[in-house]
């Protein structure tokens, strides 16, 4: 049976930040199709609680926002790369503003401004405690109504269309669009287009306590990657100190904010306040290193989470900032008001990713990516809080504004041969995939964890050869499934953390193993090559 093939002028493989931002760029010239996994809003985008960082108080500078992130990166980022975006930061909060995001205004400035970790101003425009549900719905809004955007839910991304492999579908390298399983009929659609972005999102769902939505589970990374791009810095993988600890409700982060507005972390029962005991800066400090102290208390007392405490602030203080966080917690019991929130630290945001320049391009021609699933330089070892939301919308316009600039010398798609499923069966053992899937997470949060070994990380790469023979055979055998699409991609990326992590021998920023304590001298990016 043939498959259903589509063509575009350009094609966008998620529907956060950074996918929505490209097309709306992209509309006014050119036939636009994104792509979401599940539902448009899925992504990671609306999870955001904290804000979108930009220089705007008085006082503050450019400067002291790039030297704060390549601080909190360890070194490890491209200054350029983070002078671009930071100077780009004011104007993309603008055009946020003009599509109708409702950041909270000021009481003498236009908008108020509230401070995160690593963060020596305050720069954080936000939207109470829910930002990034904010700016997804404005951008959903936009994108909805533009007659040139059409946006495709419950579409599986499954492998980029190019020359390589032995495909001969098309001239070596150049990607032409991809297979995607419509989850909706179970059956492999074709989606081309002159240029294709990858907006897939990160892979924290690598890990068994992730922030991250459900999807996150590396695809464009595990795409790009299988068809010839190379990686970066997928080592630096950044873990939440403060996401709620509750048996029943999985995954709920307590935002940054909370620290930068005089939240205090504290050991359940004594109460003492333990971060001054780690660094000067406190409950302020970057990410990395508030997330080390709470693993390092938790395991030498053998405690299942620590406290944080924001009581002491006025209660109309707190609901008033943080009315998501207070809602939520009040239907589970817990008034932050007058008691601490148990908190442990989780998977939260994949710093490395897909090699791009400042205009979104990657190694491959015709292929672009943006946000999350991008190492651009931006981060380094360790992102400053905030700054993710901001790359989205700074690289998601460079990609469309380089589209547009050279869009004559991107060639029209050449035929491309349809989805071949005619040695395949219907699977009769789904519970492989989910027992694999269980346990490349359970693994890669014991092994490839807050806390590294050598040791540690050979286990778990001595894990991953068996698993991926197992899943490779199965993918060959059987019709594919989402859930498969999705264990296939997790194999991919655990395996490019793990190798990124052997290679790394010294411990910089989020990268930190007891075997190479000490930083080097010089910043390298670990850099893998199909």
């Amino acid at each position: 049976m043939a498959s259903v093939a589509h063509t575009h002028d350009v094609l966008i493989v998620g529907s956060g930040a950074a996918g929505l931002t490209a097309a709306l760029n992209l509309a006014d010239r050119f036939r636009v199709v994104v792509l979401a996994k599940g539902k448009l809003s899925d992504g990671s985008t609306a999870w955001a609680q904290g804000g979108i960082a930009a220089v705007l108080e008085e006082g503050d500078t450019f400067e002291s926002h790039i030297e704060d992130t390549m601080i909190a990166g360890a070194g490890l980022n491209n200054r350029k790369t983070v002078e671009y975006v930071v100077e780009n930061a004011p104007a993309a909060i603008e055009r946020l503003a003009q599509l109708g995001v409702p950041f909270n205004e000021g009481d003498t400035e236009r908008w108020h401004l509230t401070r995160e970790g690593g963060h020596s101003h305050r720069r954080i425009v936000h939207v109470d405690d829910a930002t990034g549900w904010a700016v997804q719905q404005a951008l959903e809004k936009a994108a909805e109504a533009h007659p040139n955007i059409t946006l495709v839910p419950d579409m599986a991304a499954i492998d980029l269309v190019t020359g390589r492999h032995g495909r001969r579908y098309s001239g070596e390298g150049h990607v032409w669009g991809v297979y995607a399983l419509n989850r909706r009929t179970d059956r492999v659609e074709l989606f081309t287009a002159r240029a294709t972005i990858l907006a897939t999102g990160g892979a924290g769902r690598t890990y068994l306590y992730s922030t991250a939505p459900r999807g996150a589970t590396g695809d464009g990374i595990a795409m790009a990657w299988r068809a010839g791009c190379r990686v970066s810095n997928m080592e630096m993988m950044q873990f939440h100190p403060t996401c709620l600890y509750n048996l029943e409700v999985k995954n709920f982060l307590i935002t940054e904010a909370v620290r930068g507005e005089g939240g205090q972390l504290k050991l359940p029962g004594s109460g003492h306040r333990f971060m001054p005991d780690f660094d000067p800066r406190a409950e302020l400090a970057p990410r990395d290193v508030v997330a080390r102290a709470i693993d390092h208390e938790i395991k030498r007392l053998g405690l299942d989470y620590v406290h944080l405490d924001i009581s002491h602030r006025p209660p109309e203080f707190v609901k008033e900032h943080f009315p998501n966080i207070y809602t939520k917690l009040i239907g589970l019991g817990i008034d932050i008001t007058r008691e601490p929130i148990p908190v442990v630290p989780a998977q939260h945001y994949t710093c490395g990713g897909i090699i791009v320049d400042l205009k979104g391009r990657t190694d491959l021609p015709g292929l672009y990516a943006v946000g999350e699933c991008t190492q651009s330089g931006l981060h380094g070892a360790n992102r400053l809080a905030s700054n993710s939301l901001l790359e989205c919308f700074v690289f998601g316009e460079a990609a469309a504004a380089h589209i547009g600039r050279h869009w004559d010398e991107l060639p029209e798609p050449p035929p491309i041969r349809g989805w071949d499923e005619s040695r395949v069966t219907d699977s009769d053992e789904e519970v492989i995939v989910q027992h694999n899937w269980r346990e490349i997470r359970r693994f890669m949060w014991d092994y490839v964890g807050i806390v590294r070994t050598t040791k540690r990380l050979e286990r778990a790469h001595h894990r991953i050869r068996l698993l991926r023979r197992e899943v490779e055979d199965y993918y060959g055998n059987f019709r594919v499934t989402a859930d498969l699409i999705e264990l296939r991609n997790l194999i991919e990326v655990a395996d490019l953390i793990v190798r990124s992590a052997l290679r790394r021998k010294e411990s910089r920023g989020l990268h930190y193993t007891l075997d190479y304590p000490n930083m080097l001298l010089d910043a390298q990016d670990t850099v893998l090559t199909p």
